[in-house]
């Protein structure tokens, strides 16, 4: 059997498409050959090649008509990568009941919410589906100012095993676990390059991710390479994070 990541033919979903690491997934999957569509709360500039839609993810109605829109101009459905998500730090002593029910709403309920979405459309599809949710190793790790974030991802990467065995054996559902990533807002929010650097020499490959190493994961885990792969979770972390004594 020839081994290919051409993914030409296939129509992948990108939430949160546009910037960071999601950016990186959706040139990756354009480069794959893939019709790629784009979603986030707002018109926003996407990659050449995709095409855009508004969507609030956490939205039921609004994510209902992005998937019944991408079906109506494409015909399928054949990729979800789950990438919207994020959150500020905060203290977690301090931080409102408002703030925490919104970190979980979109790393944890958003993906769920347009996984479902998704799913009926690659249920129906004799080729079936893959669905690529963007986690964390914050899910694995403490996460200091930012917990609401870490608690919620360890749920995605549960939900993901959880998923994958309910909606088997049409659709395939993966996580990727991203550690340091490099993007456009990375000097701003590590305070510079030289704190960015000090980061990076603590990581065993030795610099951290660029967004279409993301990327990669998630076109492998979204192609036929990866058929019989299904509830796993793909760390995407340069080797993970050492313990502190060894940098002491």
């Amino acid at each position: 059997m020839p081994l290919t990541l051409d993914l030409s033919g296939r129509v992948v979903l990108v939430t949160g498409g546009t910037k960071g690491i999601g950016l990186g997934i959706t040139r990756t999957f354009l480069a794959a050959g893939a019709t790629v569509v784009t979603c986030s709360r707002s018109e926003s500039p996407t990659a050449e090649g995709a095409t855009h839609r508004v969507c609030d993810v956490r939205d039921p109605e609004a994510v209902a008509a992005l998937v019944a829109g991408v079906v109506e101009t494409h015909g399928r459905l054949d990729v979800l990568v789950n990438n919207a998500g994020g959150a500020p730090a905060s203290d977690a002593a301090s931080a409102s009941p408002r703030f925490h029910d919104k970190i979980v709403g979109l790393n944890l309920l958003s993906p769920l919410l347009v996984a479902q979405a998704a799913n009926a459309v690659m249920q129906q599809q004799e080729s079936g589906g893959s669905i690529v949710n963007i986690s964390s190793i914050s899910a694995h790790r403490p996460a200091p100012t930012i917990a609401a974030y870490g608690a919620a991802k360890a749920g995605l990467d549960s939900l993901t095993r959880s998923l994958a065995m309910e909606w088997a054996p049409r659709v395939r559902v993966n996580a990727v676990d991203v550690g340091l990533c490099r993007t456009e807002d990375t000097d701003d929010h590590y305070g510079g390059d030289d704190r960015v650097a000090a980061i990076e020499r603590t990581i065993p490959l030795g610099r951290m991710a660029r967004p279409d190493e993301v990327g990669h994961v998630a076109v492998f885990l979204a192609s036929d390479l990866a058929s019989y792969v299904s509830g796993a979770r793909v760390g995407c972390d340069g080797g993970g994070e050492p313990p502190v004594f060894l940098h002491i």
